[in-house]
């Protein structure tokens, strides 16, 4: 049986860096595609599509991620992580205070996922950067409201400590007794 394994945080938290040292391990993994969906707006002219149309924005993130999760459904692999969950869109958009259309909760409530590791801000490593505006204040509240969004789809979260990348990961893999 499969095992999917959300990967999430606010923004700034080291989840792409985790991923990346899973990669390395051998893990399949899925990349974040926020920064993508960003670039390929970026290069229609349109500097921050997040802030210039935010629901059309996390459409395409959701299309997305369904789309990553279907294709992950389909690989030979019996674990696969993914950098973000289907429900971290509509916490985005709860964050926010963007209205969206009731197929966001739909979505995050037909797609599941078996673990939920969830990373907190951690200010020493935090920084923007072109894709990434938010202040390390968003990051803090971004981090409550992805944590309030999948409490309430009901997952266990598991909470991974501040570290080094190698400790964090380990600190995954023994929680899913893959060590």
């Amino acid at each position: 049986m499969q095992q999917k394994i959300v990967i999430t945080g606010g923004p700034g938290t080291g989840k792409t860096t985790l991923i990346d040292e899973l990669e390395k391990r051998d893990f399949v993994c899925t990349p974040e595609i926020s920064r993508q969906v960003t670039q390929i707006a970026k290069k229609q002219g349109i500097d921050q599509l997040f802030l210039k149309d935010p629901l059309l924005f996390s459409k395409l993130l959701l299309e997305g991620r369904e789309k990553q999760y279907l294709e992950a459904s389909k690989l030979d692999s019996n674990i696969i992580f993914f950098d973000r969950g289907i429900p971290d869109v509509h916490a985005y958009m709860n964050f926010f205070g963007t209205s969206y259309p009731a197929i966001y909760i739909e979505k995050s409530t037909f797609y599941k996922y078996d673990h939920v590791f969830l990373l907190p801000p951690w200010k020493e490593i935090y920084k923007t950067d072109e894709e990434r505006y938010e202040s390390f204040e968003h990051s803090l509240a971004i981090y409550e409201h992805l944590k309030n969004t999948y409490l309430e789809l009901n997952y266990t979260i598991t909470e991974v400590p501040i570290g080094k990348v190698e400790d964090r990961v380990n600190y995954i893999l023994n929680h899913l007794k893959l060590l």
